[in-house]
């Protein structure tokens, strides 16, 4: 352990995380590392659960706030929503139990763009009592190595004013030097961000830490979660056919070069198989400006068809990680790890000229985007960071499959229950049907092609429903209200699609 505990002051500071739990106090706000799945810490959680289910038993309050970079797993975010141990959670989550949790009303949760959280913290306007962070290994100066995800790890390092490192020996020791730590300088500070190609590195490969401020080390030896993807379907073929014909028509009107394609990606199996896509195409040179790395994104660094990746965390399937864990010394020579408020930052994200490709719940016929609240109420996830590459990308585009819950839903709606992404954001849909290019396009105009990508059973439907709307006085967006909160309504109670 010393090589992963380098600092010898701090040798003196291992202990359980039942010991270290009982540094976290009632009340307190935990900024916890973690993205996507990754390099989140993996034994405070349930220690924590653990006490807070001793104290409720014992009739006593205990309930923490928690921040992270992302999602975690059910062995960090499920099993503190399970033993009803948060009280408010921020910016994202995608566990089960947490879900639950949140729309019953048993827990807070704010909805917040991943570049914005960061910022927040650094504002003063969130306290950050303690932060809990998994690394790679401690430098002998106490700086701290993060591990397969870097999220916002400097910001609650910075602000806490007691820190829990766990220290994972799952990790591989190669991941130092793929990192590339540069903080935001606070108000009235601030300067341009450096980075003008994806490739470029501007800090260092760990995080600076007073070494006085860190209270407990745990030792682990876990894994991330790291979720299988689900072999391409033909559906999720026929969306990256569609994705890559959209690339190809950009080349030919002379936007877009086969060297020139610079990617942001959401995280997901349709995503994933685009990129798998990506591997027969003409692309080359391909660079990314993203958050996460997936399998599809290792496969295309291994073909020579990626040269460089920049994100803020991995989000791999078991045998990716695996392989990421032994070859991380050759990968982190086009794998770059930073800091989500870089990944994520509007300036840098304009700068480089991404085309940014999300998911999505639905889409309604104008191009007004729900990707957090299924019928405009119950949260799935959050919006991610697909806020920060939507409003800033040189292209934006939205992909999903045209129909959910078996065909009972289509994700093309005449009015979105809940929008996170306006008309004036989203450039481009696709579905398996086709895309559908918006920009230049007023609102009456995008409706055509927004129902030729839906699924046939429902086109029908929207042709009613923007025939209805036509005959309303306000034509510019024509909306039939009355008609489209019916929708919702029978899409809420009944899980179906049904005008009345």
């Amino acid at each position: 352990m010393s090589e992963r505990i380098a600092n010898a002051a701090l040798q003196g500071k291992v202990m359980s995380a039942e010991e270290a739990a009982q540094f976290i106090d009632n009340g307190a706000t935990v900024g916890m590392s973690g993205f996507t799945g990754a390099g989140y810490p993996k034994a405070l959680p349930t220690a924590i659960a653990e006490r807070a289910k001793k104290e409720h038993a014992a009739g006593n309050d205990y309930k923490i706030n928690v921040l992270t970079g992302a999602s975690t797993a059910p062995d960090c975010d499920g099993v503190l929503a399970e033993a009803d141990a948060i009280n408010y959670r921020a910016p994202y989550q995608s566990d089960p139990s947490m879900r639950k949790a949140i729309n019953s009303a048993a827990m807070k949760y704010q909805d917040i763009h991943l570049s914005h959280m960061g910022m927040l913290v650094q504002q003063n306007f969130i306290d950050v009592d303690v932060a809990v962070i998994e690394a790679v290994r401690i430098t002998e100066e106490g700086n701290v190595v993060p591990s397969s995800a870097v999220g916002n790890n400097v910001e609650y390092m910075d602000a806490a004013d007691k820190i829990i490192i766990e220290i994972n020996e799952w990790q591989s020791l190669e991941l130092e030097g793929m990192h590339d730590i540069w903080e935001m300088p606070k108000l009235p500070n601030r300067v341009p961000i450096p980075i003008t190609k994806p490739g470029d590195r501007i800090g260092t490969p760990y995080i600076e830490v007073d070494p006085e401020k860190i209270v407990a080390i745990v030792k682990t030896d876990e894994a991330d979660r790291n979720a299988p993807f689900k072999p391409a379907d033909e559906i999720s073929e026929k969306i990256a056919g569609n994705f890559l014909d959209f690339l190809e028509a950009e080349v030919a009107a002379g936007r877009l070069s086969y060297d020139g394609y610079i990617m942001q990606s959401g995280v997901g199996n349709v995503p994933n198989a685009v990129m798998a896509g990506l591997l027969d195409s003409k692309f080359n040179n391909i660079q990314a400006y993203t958050e996460v790395i997936q399998d599809g994104m290792v496969d295309l660094i291994d073909s020579g068809k990626m040269t460089v990746a920049s994100a803020t965390s991995f989000s791999l399937s078991p045998e990716y990680a695996h392989k990421m864990n032994e070859e991380a010394s050759n990968y982190r020579e086009h794998i770059i790890l930073r800091p989500q408020q870089i990944s994520n930052h509007p300036e840098v994200i304009r700068r480089v000229g991404l085309i940014a490709t999300n998911g999505m719940i639905e889409s309604d016929i104008y191009g007004n985007i729900n990707s957090t609240n299924v019928s405009g109420t119950r949260m799935m996830n959050g919006i991610g960071g697909s806020g920060d590459f939507t409003r800033n990308a040189y292209i934006s585009s939205f992909i999903s499959p045209s129909e959910a819950k078996d065909g009972k839903i289509s994700t093309i709606v005449p009015f979105a229950s809940h929008i996170d992404h306006t008309e004036h954001d989203a450039m481009v849909v696709i579905t398996e049907y086709g895309y559908a290019d918006l920009r230049g396009l007023a609102p009456r105009d995008r409706v055509a092609k927004m129902i030729a990508i839906a699924h046939p059973d429902y086109r029908a439907q929207l042709e009613e429903y923007y025939e209805r709307a036509l005959k309303g006085k306000a034509l510019h967006t024509p909306h039939d209200l009355g008609t489209a909160f019916s929708f919702h309504i029978n899409l809420a109670e009944n899980g179906t699609m049904r005008l009345d």
